[in-house]
């Protein structure tokens, strides 16, 4: 029992200092659901405000975490610390998978469709794209938020189908599986930093549920169907997305959106500098959007060609 106390001890002094955080608090604009620090406050997490209800749920949070967890295990959390030395907080990711966004590349590129199946994924997008336009019009803090949470759909259907047919045929996906899965996390963290920025409402909370249980489905029938329908659909919605974050920079640079500072999150995720901005993460989001569609636009245009992505190495690591 004793030996049981003192290591717990140590997993809980271990955890506690790392779950805590100093970050600016974060207030809801009115126009767009864009949350703007609050002047004058600090608290341990990046939040809303809420009212004192929410305030003391977090403490409640951030308390439990400090306590750490009791396992017969023995599992410590690893320690993990920036260059400087200075705690790394991140739990979702790990600093050797920050990376600098690469915005130099072409964001203008265009498949032009050519084929049926071209033209029916082309033509699928643009329907997709006007109820997302009647519903959310300009704002675009909840038009990225929403747009995110569809986007990360994608890359993890295709992995998951793909990991089961090298299980099926025992056969490397030169690295396709592991290409896809990155495309799918690095969506999610494009959703983690904008919640820290935006205040979806609750019907749009209930719009997601929806939207993602249609999209998964039907994406993932027609991935079984045609690998290279499903991977052009994707090329389309990434050349949408660049739209649609070339509109939100607009609005930005024209004052109708605060430039609000960049969450803590995107700073790391993306390596910015200390006082970046709103507009910075944007910038970042959307050449991560230009890569995903280059790399899907490629994938099918190797199933066009007869082949296999096996057949083509995947580019890993590719932003």
């Amino acid at each position: 029992m004793m030996m049981m106390s003192r290591g717990c001890t140590r997993l809980g002094s271990s955890i506690g200092p790392r779950y805590l955080s100093t970050a600016t608090t974060w207030r809801t604009l009115s126009k767009d659901c864009i949350k703007a620090p609050a002047a004058g406050v600090r608290c341990k997490s990046t939040v809303a405000l809420g009212g004192d209800k929410q305030q003391e749920e977090k403490q409640a949070v951030g308390a439990k975490d400090a306590k750490g967890i009791i396992s017969y295990w023995g599992l410590e959390p690893t320690r993990v610390s920036k260059e400087d030395f200075a705690p790394w907080k991140w739990t979702c990711f790990r600093p050797w998978e920050a990376y600098s966004a690469d915005l130099t590349i072409d964001l203008k590129k265009h498949h032009a469709p050519a084929t049926l199946l071209d033209k029916m994924a082309y033509w699928t997008v643009k329907a997709l794209r006007w109820p997302t336009d009647v519903f959310f019009q300009r704002r675009y803090g909840c038009r990225a938020m929403m747009l995110e949470t569809v986007a990360a759909v994608p890359g993890m259907v295709g992995g998951l189908l793909l990991h089961c047919k090298s299980l099926r045929r025992f056969e490397h996906s030169g690295g396709w599986i592991k290409a896809l899965l990155e495309e799918a996390e690095n969506e999610r963290m494009h959703l983690m930093t904008f919640m820290e920025v935006s205040d979806p409402r609750w019907y749009e909370r209930a719009l997601v549920f929806a939207v993602q249980g249609v999209f998964f489905n039907a994406y993932f029938l027609g991935y079984i169907i045609s690998p290279k329908f499903a991977h052009r659909v994707v090329g389309y919605l990434e050349e949408e997305a660049i739209h649609s974050y070339t509109e939100f920079l607009k609005e930005l640079d024209n004052g109708n959106i605060q430039n609000v500072p960049a969450p803590p999150i995107a700073i790391d995720y993306w390596r910015l500098p200390p006082n970046s901005t709103l507009r910075d993460v944007v910038l970042a989001v959307r050449a991560d959007e230009a890569h995903h569609r280059d790399v899907n636009h490629f994938a099918s245009d190797i199933h066009y060609q007869g082949r296999q992505l096996k057949e083509a190495p995947a580019p890993l690591g590719y932003h």
